[in-house]
């Protein structure tokens, strides 16, 4: 490793750093056992840096290096340029990007009892989870408190479904269901099966939205715990709807009914 113009030069496939942006990039969990995020790409990163984000190291290929934004190579406590190949083996892109930030993981926030909530119980799909994430943010929920059973929030595949959602939020995850004992909003449980048609319904507002497993559904604890039980009109007859994409329903009701009062 050497250093110029501000820079650190990593050539090493054993360099330490680079140890830690496999893990990070490659293992779902490995941030939480490290304490620090990567964020891959330019899109994720410009997200972090608007929400005022102070990234630890930016990191640039040799080749992007010379034409990186100086913006983005200031705003990071320290700046690493690693060799071409090397940074596309970390990568778990199809098509690798030139830069990221390294961020230090954020602690977890005390609960908003009040707050506009998405409550995720048990989803299993990064994909599911990332995109709830960002229709919350989209919608005007604040805070999402994943349960124990949940894809952790932070690793790479949410990051990247979330597009830039996370740091706009709130987030408690890996928590039990006591938890929901400190909100003090309604709970809306949704179901494919029963309850009210969304369409027809009397949405509180602030409230918690329950959204269960991809193929149970709420659990049962979740839904004795529930206030409302809501349910989405299919006249396609089909027999339920992507979590993600009921998500995105329910929340655009609950915003659009606010916006309307």
């Amino acid at each position: 490793m050497t250093s110029d113009t501000g820079a650190s030069h990593i050539s090493s496939r054993d360099n330490p750093l680079l140890k830690d942006l496999r893990k990070l990039a490659q293992d779902p969990g490995a941030y939480r056992k490290l304490g620090r995020l990567w964020l891959e790409g330019d899109h994720l990163c410009r997200a972090a840096l608007a929400r005022g984000v102070k990234p630890a190291i930016a990191v640039f290929s040799e080749s992007f290096w010379p034409q990186a934004p100086a913006e983005w190579a200031s705003s990071a406590i320290k700046t690493v340029v690693v060799a071409d190949d090397l940074l596309r083996g970390i990568s778990g892109l199809e098509s690798p990007a030139p830069m990221g930030f390294v961020l230090d993981l954020p602690s977890r926030p005390e609960l908003i009892p009040e707050a506009p909530s998405v409550v995720l119980d048990r989803l299993q799909d990064a994909g599911n989870a990332g995109s709830i994430l960002r229709s919350a943010a989209a919608f005007g929920f604040t805070q999402v408190i994943a349960l124990k059973g949940t894809a952790a929030l932070w690793a790479p595949k949410v990051l990247r479904a979330g597009m830039g959602a996370h740091f706009g939020l709130r987030l408690i995850e890996g928590v039990d269901a006591d938890v929901l004992d400190g909100l003090k909003v309604p709970l809306v449980a949704t179901s494919s099966h029963h309850g009210e048609w969304l369409h027809k319904a009397e949405l509180p507002h602030p409230c918690a939205w329950l959204m269960g497993h991809e193929g149970q559904g709420v659990s049962p604890v979740l839904e004795a715990r529930a206030t409302h039980h809501i349910r989405i009109a299919q006249p396609g007859g089909e027999e339920s709807l992507n979590v993600a994409a009921a998500a995105a329903i329910c929340l655009h009701a609950s915003g659009a009914a606010l916006q309307a009062k």
